[in-house]
């Protein structure tokens, strides 16, 4: 009955309410201190120009203490194992990171009895080796007598107790700490002022399978991994060329990502690789994770719709660019490759061109040039057909295709601008659906839009054929970039036709030409052989020639050796020739 009561209060009686503490995202300490920081920096520099006018010099605003914060970092490893044990604790918020191990233990080294210790992160280093060839030879075998001449007594650990093969010795904190961070170990041991970064990287990553993207009937069906070497050494396995090099980088002030520079260094041209490496060297980020960040911070251009560096998930494809005399950047934690330079043509060219016979090839490149022409420019011409240009078309097909309009209340490009928006709309939904779903979203939902929009008049049949074509076209592109540009760019050709017809296709066409032409990936013209036209023509960069006659590599890439096989390369031709 009290309960009763009490509820009955709270219903019908006012009750003041209580006051709740709700969560404020407040600034941090460190931005509290800059702000101070620059507020007694704006004092000091009011107070030194003050001082300069009057002859008074005022010498006790001098920024003292954050210089002393700032010696407490310990940049070289210490004798004291003390100092490098707090030093890692602290820089690793130790025991906060739960995933952090530090084993301390003995070793016995040139009859001394030593403190040292092992820090890692547990799941990313492989246990096996930690345990085997490096604590057991310390804790256990460093008892046996060695005869070691090295009086140094770092040295005598490296060469005689520790039986990884990848050890480094360093003096530096920090590259012990970013050997832990990639995966490694860091080895500190007392008396010795240097530390051991370890390579035990151990964690769980994807095996080499199937290309997704760039899938080909005939060639290597091999794909790219997120392992940087792994990838590396897919590229090597094809190429196996001791002139092969590969350059580390590290990509990202805190996540120092690894990233290799691939070229092959007699064929190669010099000033291409230098720019390469001054590009990757002044990268300023904090973090980056993705080969497709890299290429935004590396390409010549950002506001090109084509992109002017060629993304590839296949070793043989990077191997072929490769020996051409082009540069491939992989990424760790990318399955894809990044080839400079590249021209427009390279991407309209498939791994498999090189892989079947010259005609074969020749009529997969004309199907695709084909296919670049619908997918940009025919929703453009069909509105300026049938909004300016009546005569360009049979009068029969003019009054089928008006009659098919007679009842849709738009016009043909508000009418085309629908369907092309529902068009995009499908395809994004079906890639982002996982699963078998996606596909068949995307026949179902085309054929039950496209049905009804017809059945209720919204659009005209024949719309949904231009429309259905031109996303064939799209699809038909092997560069997915390269594709996504057509796609931006034909809505520009859309408007320009709405506009003005023909014209404003045309003067479209011009503008887009001229800003091809002008435009370069590091360094080469974009348009080339085209614009400018090279020595090499056409060959193979249009159309395919045997390969037999394929003697040179691309004359606008500057290569120091132009010729990649002799003039009579299949001689067994030849010396039947000769016997005739």
């Amino acid at each position: 009955m009290a309960d009763l009561k009490k509820f009955l209060q709270n219903v019908f009686l006012f009750k003041e309410p209580e006051e709740k503490e709700t969560f404020i995202l407040e600034e941090t300490r460190q931005e509290k201190e800059e702000l101070i920081e620059e507020t007694r920096q704006e004092k000091e520099e009011l107070r030194s120009t003050d001082s300069k006018k009057g002859g008074i010099i005022s010498s006790f605003f001098s920024p003292k203490g954050k210089k002393e914060d700032e010696s407490d970092e310990l940049e070289e490893v210490s004798k004291d194992i003390n100092k490098n044990l707090e030093y890692i604790k602290k820089t690793y918020n130790y025991p906060d990171n739960g995933d952090l191990i530090i084993r301390e233990f003995k070793v016995v080294a040139k009859d001394k009895n030593l403190d040292a210790f092992i820090v890692l992160f547990d799941g990313m280093v492989d246990s096996n080796i930690v345990d085997s060839h490096i604590l057991k030879p310390l804790m256990l075998l460093s008892n046996v007598e060695v005869k070691g001449k090295e009086k140094d007594l770092a040295q005598y650990i490296n060469n005689h107790l520790i039986s990884h093969s990848q050890v480094k010795m360093t003096k530096k904190m920090n590259d012990v700490i970013e050997e832990v961070n990639f995966g490694g170990a860091g080895l500190f041991i007392d008396e010795i002022d240097c530390a051991f970064a370890c390579d035990v990287k151990g964690w769980v990553q994807r095996q080499v399978d199937k290309p997704i993207t760039e899938i080909v009937i005939r060639g290597p069906q091999e794909a790219f991994t997120e392992g940087l070497r792994i990838n590396t050494a897919l590229v090597r396995k094809t190429l196996k060329d001791e002139n092969l090099v590969v350059e580390n980088f590290k990509v990202g002030r805190r996540s120092k990502t690894p990233c290799a520079l691939m070229y092959i260094k007699d064929i190669a041209n010099e000033s291409l690789v230098e720019e390469a490496r001054r590009r990757l060297n002044n990268i300023n980020v904090d973090f980056i994770f993705d080969s497709g960040e890299l290429e935004q911070l590396l390409e010549d251009s950002t506001f090109l719709p084509q992109p002017q560096m060629l993304s590839t998930e296949r070793p043989d494809r990077t191997a072929n660019m490769i020996a051409q005399g082009r540069l491939a950047i992989l990424m760790h934690g990318s399955p894809f490759a990044l080839i400079m330079p590249i021209t427009n043509s390279d991407l309209l060219h498939s791994p498999e061109d090189a892989y079947v016979r010259f005609p074969y090839s020749n009529l997969f490149r004309i199907v695709r040039f084909v296919a670049v022409i619908l997918s940009l420019l025919l929703p453009g011409l069909y509105v300026a057909i049938t909004n300016f240009h009546h005569e360009m078309i049979p009068t029969d097909l003019l009054i089928a295709i008006e009659s098919s309009r007679e009842a849709v209340p738009f016009p043909s490009v508000m009418e085309i601008l629908i369907m092309e928006f529902a068009f995009e709309l499908i395809r994004e939904a079906g890639i982002r659906i996982p699963g078998p779903i996606g596909p068949t979203l995307g026949i179902i939902g085309a054929l039950i839009l496209g049905q009804a929009a017809v059945a209720a008049n919204i659009v005209s049949p024949i719309l949904i054929i231009i429309v259905a074509v031109t996303g064939i076209g799209s699809f038909a592109v092997p560069n997915f970039a390269h594709a996504f540009s057509f796609r931006i760019l034909r809505f520009v050709y859309i408007i320009l036709a709405a506009l003005t017809g023909f014209l404003g296709i045309t003067l479209g066409i011009f503008v887009h030409g001229i800003i091809l032409v002008s435009s370069k990936s590091f360094g080469v013209p974009f348009m080339a052989p085209l614009g400018p036209r090279t020595s090499d023509g056409v060959t193979d960069k249009l159309l395919r020639s045997p390969i037999w006659k394929q003697e040179n590599r691309p004359d606008y890439l500057n290569v120091q050796k132009q010729r990649k096989q002799p003039k009579i390369s299949r001689e067994w031709a030849e010396r039947e020739k000769k016997k005739r």
